[in-house]
């Protein structure tokens, strides 16, 4: 039952729309590594639309049982149960993959771990993978809209190590581990879905 799976309202609102540039820029991909599954939501939605590709979900430890149980109740024959991911505990130890994607995960950790996360994906990428991060992004500093300046400050005073990142930023990080920016797609909600391929 819905009830005793975790949910999030952003994951049902936008797993259609990120879906459609998925099966476009990953329709020739083998293997995707997930970073921060949350809930689930997204892995049960997309894995059985990319039936060529292994999904594996990958999130901390407190997540898992929430992800396998999305998982139990939609199974798909590549879909897999998370791997444990801190990106702070580097280096990690996975499997090369040729694509790598996460969502809402970049204003929700502190910076500090947006650089670990990138130097785990040094490693953890094979040479022409691709990365997909969809999430808010702030412009030349600016925010892209004032419901993003108002979540931003939402975030910060939840958390004070949170906050809506440049994409200057992280095009850097991207950019020191031979990641080129490819694709900045417009998504609903004053979000954004940016794709890099390494070199």
């Amino acid at each position: 039952m819905l009830g005793e799976k975790p949910f999030s309202q952003a994951c049902e609102n936008n797993k259609q729309p990120i879906l459609d540039i998925l099966l476009r820029v990953f329709s020739d991909r083998k293997q995707v590594l997930e970073i921060g599954s949350g809930t689930g939501q997204h892995a049960v939605h997309f894995a059985p639309q990319l039936p060529q590709l292994i999904w594996q979900t990958a999130d901390l430890e407190h997540n898992h049982e929430g992800i396998n149980a999305w998982i139990d109740d939609n199974p798909a024959e590549n879909l897999r149960s998370p791997l444990p991911l801190d990106a702070d505990h580097l280096p990690w130890l996975f499997d090369p993959v040729d694509a790598a994607f996460t969502a809402n995960t970049c204003h929700i950790m502190a910076w500090s771990s947006v650089v670990n996360m990138f130097a785990g994906l040094d490693s953890a990428m094979e040479p022409n993978a691709t990365l997909a991060i969809y999430g808010p992004f702030n412009y030349n500093g600016k925010f892209t809209s004032e419901s993003n300046a108002r979540f931003d400050q939402w975030l910060k005073q939840k958390a004070h190590h949170q906050g809506i990142r440049d994409f200057e930023a992280i095009n850097k990080l991207a950019g020191k581990i031979g990641l080129s920016l490819i694709e900045d797609n417009e998504m609903p909600a004053n979000n954004r879905l940016l794709v890099w391929q390494r070199n």
